[in-house]
């Protein structure tokens, strides 16, 4: 199960079960609402530290491949190979290098 997930279901389980512990409460429902949700999102930054961090991780390893997958594409598309130190092996090398 990825982290994003296991962290959202864990966002919505803290938000119900305050919810649930606030339905005994006799008060406005929309103010019910507004305080489960101060108060999950307060209780999600400490219980949920260990997802968060997770899901960041997954998150910044995602980024950092798409960001080689554009560079290797870029390069690609300018006709250059990263592999091939002489792209042009019909031309010859420069007179001061050696042979």
């Amino acid at each position: 199960m990825s982290a994003a997930l296991k962290y959202t279901l864990g966002r919505i389980g803290l938000f119900v079960a305050v919810l649930a512990g606030l339905w005994l409460i006799d008060m406005n429902v929309f103010l019910k609402l507004m305080l489960a949700l101060v108060f999950s999102a307060a209780l999600s930054f400490f219980l949920l530290r260990g997802w968060r961090d997770e899901m960041a991780g997954e998150i910044a390893e995602a980024a950092e491949r798409r960001k080689v997958e554009k560079e290797r594409l870029r390069t690609a598309l300018a006709g250059e190979d990263p592999q091939d130190p002489n792209p042009n092996p019909t031309q010859d090398p420069p007179a001061d290098s050696p042979r």
